[in-house]
């Protein structure tokens, strides 16, 4: 299952709206075929496996979430899929959520004669299907922000340069981080100040670059999307992950909204002093009300940097 974790992650930021699924197919404890959600959502990631592996009776087939069991133009449920190949076995990491599948794919395959076990690496599963389960279960992208700063915690001078706060190695893990999401925003003050690109630069990777959103009143550039405020992103067609990247003002307004979900922060060894700081007001008039909202789930040495991750509790 952890290798169909893995595997699930090549597809984060670009299946959307379908979630970014790994599978593998195991048989006499060797791997005979292997496959994830494709750009654009299809094929599926058992349909892949399956394809890949030829025959599959009385293999066991491990997949990160529970196989579909609604029909679609775009192509069969694959539960169906499954139940025609004949494997001995299926593993699932987490049901599927989408009430046209919701248990249904399990008691197909069940009904089929085919055992099945359910809930295995089930938290690690959920992490790499962040974008699709929050856009279930709350209707919106999975948030995340992004903040390079000082060890004062400040992202620019006072004069407002900020190339570079990072090393080149904490930039280059901010650019794949670009390419798992297929919108990154800023706010208009980092637009007007910094021109930004926002693209990915990154051998082989160029190609992923997100969509860009602009928080803010007024028109948005051509080739971006303007946003009036952070509840907006709930319209945002085809986007299950949203990274925000600047600047204080955008990252202060999703804060206050409580929309951020995750937080990557990278720490540059250097200290700035009187600078502009990474976040505005948040509206926070209780320090016991800033406790107990995020717990760390990574941290890393990039360079001389440090980056740490946090997760909502």
């Amino acid at each position: 299952m952890a290798s169909a974790i893995a595997l699930a992650g090549r597809g984060r930021g670009r299946t959307a709206p379908n979630p970014p699924v790994g599978c593998v197919i195991v048989r006499d404890g060797r791997l005979i075929g292997r496959g994830w959600t494709q750009p654009g959502g299809r094929p599926h990631a058992e349909a892949q496996a399956i394809e890949a592996s030829g025959d599959i009776t009385g293999a066991t087939l491990y997949v990160t979430l529970e196989p579909c069991a609604h029909l679609s133009a775009r192509g069969p449920a694959c539960a169906d899929l499954i139940v025609a190949a004949r494997p001995a076995r299926v593993v699932i990491a987490v049901r599927d959520p989408d009430p046209r599948t919701d248990g249904k794919g399990i008691a197909r395959l069940e009904a089929a004669g085919i055992a099945v076990s359910d809930g295995v690496e089930c938290a690690a599963a959920r992490v790499s299907m962040a974008g699709f389960l929050t856009r279930q279960d709350k209707r919106r992208p999975h948030v995340t922000l992004k903040l390079a700063v000082s060890l004062d915690g400040r992202i620019a001078l006072a004069d407002g340069s900020s190339r570079w706060i990072t090393g080149p190695a904490a930039r280059a893990h901010a650019h794949l981080e670009r390419a798992r999401h297929e919108t990154i925003l800023v706010g208009r003050g980092t637009l007007e100040a910094d021109d930004p690109k926002l693209d990915v630069r990154l051998p082989g990777l160029e190609d992923r670059a997100p969509h860009r959103a602009l928080l803010g009143h007024g028109l948005a550039p051509s080739g971006w999307t303007a946003i009036d405020n952070p509840e907006a992103i709930a319209a945002l067609d085809g986007v299950d992950h949203l990274l925000i990247e600047g600047g204080a003002g955008a990252a202060a307004a999703f804060l206050a909204a409580d929309l951020v979900d995750r937080l990557l922060i990278y720490t540059a060894p250097i200290i700035i002093g009187t600078g502009r700081p990474a976040i505005g007001d948040i509206g926070l008039t209780n320090l016991a009300a800033a406790h107990d909202r995020w717990r760390l789930t990574d941290t890393r040495t990039l360079g001389s940097d440090r980056l740490t991750v946090y997760e909502r509790t």
